[in-house]
């Protein structure tokens, strides 16, 4: 990989460990990972193959022990651009992406690897909630122009919807079925697909920004299918929408570190707290397990 730093650290076992980097990116790229999981988990497993370089040992030679270590290291490593600690969320990004590496390393023939648990997620940002009170005055900062529609619409997905971030940035306005009150998400996680119900509110906001303001977004392209359009008319990206939530935020005076996945945890924990069934949840949010959704009833308790 270009610009890796490895070419600096006089690695013994370079040539391996970077072959076997690109095996495990040609194979999360053919089991369809999302493009951005791809990248992300190949560079996670870099950092701990540059880890294992510094100790002169080889992925296949490696013991738990040194794997508890990593865990340690991270959790002391300082985050080079905003200082302080990393993330908790950071941290169990990275043991995913060596657990991805594990059950390379066993399809490859390998042994696989005993991945620690990931710390306590007591204090994870990704886990913050807004109260219906919050959600209410994103939706008031949302202004009357074409972006406040499209901001509407976003809020819709993310929130009324309970969508994943890149299932939101996947969605072709054809995924959204207004007269059915339904969005067909075709790019969920693990490639899964699921019908997700909207609420009428919701179906109207759709539709504004579909039909009035989508198009004066759709110049550059008009071909384009995507539904969340910028100001070029091209598709939105994960840092567009975060940008438009931010400024949500600020508008609305909310300052909680609180990002777009917060609204997907926030619908899941109101519903729950008004008596939703923890199943029906759990089909709504497209959970393939109860014990994904079960995170969200310790919730339910402190809003």
């Amino acid at each position: 990989m270009q610009g890796t730093p490895w070419l600096h650290t006089a690695p013994v076992h370079f040539k391996e460990h970077l072959l076997l980097l690109e095996s495990f990116r040609r194979w999360l790229s053919t089991l369809e990972y999302a493009p951005a999981t791809v990248y992300v988990s190949a560079n996670y497993v870099r950092d701990f193959l540059i880890f294992l370089e510094s100790r002169q040992e080889t992925v296949h030679q490696i013991t738990p022990a040194i794997l508890r270590q990593y865990c340690r290291y991270l959790e002391s490593r300082t985050n080079k651009r905003r200082g302080g600690a990393l993330s908790v969320n950071y941290i169990t990004s990275n043991l995913n992406a060596i657990r991805r590496l594990s059950r390379y390393l066993v399809v490859s023939g390998h042994s696989g690897l005993e991945i620690p648990p990931a710390p306590p997620v007591d204090k994870e940002p990704g886990r913050a909630i807004f109260s219906r009170r919050e959600i209410a005055s994103l939706y008031r900062a949302a202004g009357d122009d074409i972006l406040g529609a499209r901001d509407r619409a976003m809020l819709g997905i993310y929130y009324g919807c309970g969508l994943r971030r890149n299932e939101g940035i996947s969605l072709d306005t054809g995924d959204v079925l207004l007269k059915q009150r339904l969005v067909y998400v075709k790019k969920g996680k693990g490639y899964r697909q699921r019908y997700v119900p909207m609420s009428e509110a919701v179906t109207e906001d759709l539709e504004e920004y579909i039909r009035s303001a989508r198009p004066q977004l759709q110049a550059a392209d008009p071909s384009d299918p995507a539904l969340f359009l910028s100001l070029k008319g091209r598709r939105m990206s994960g840092n567009g929408m975060i940008a438009r939530l931010e400024r949500l935020k600020h508008l609305a005076g909310i300052t909680k570190p609180a990002g777009l996945h917060s609204l997907r945890h926030s619908i899941a924990t109101h519903l729950l707290q008004s008596g939703m069934a923890l199943e029906s949840v759990s089909r709504f949010l497209g959970h393939c397990s109860l014990e994904s959704t079960q995170i969200y009833t310790h919730l339910t308790h402190e809003q």
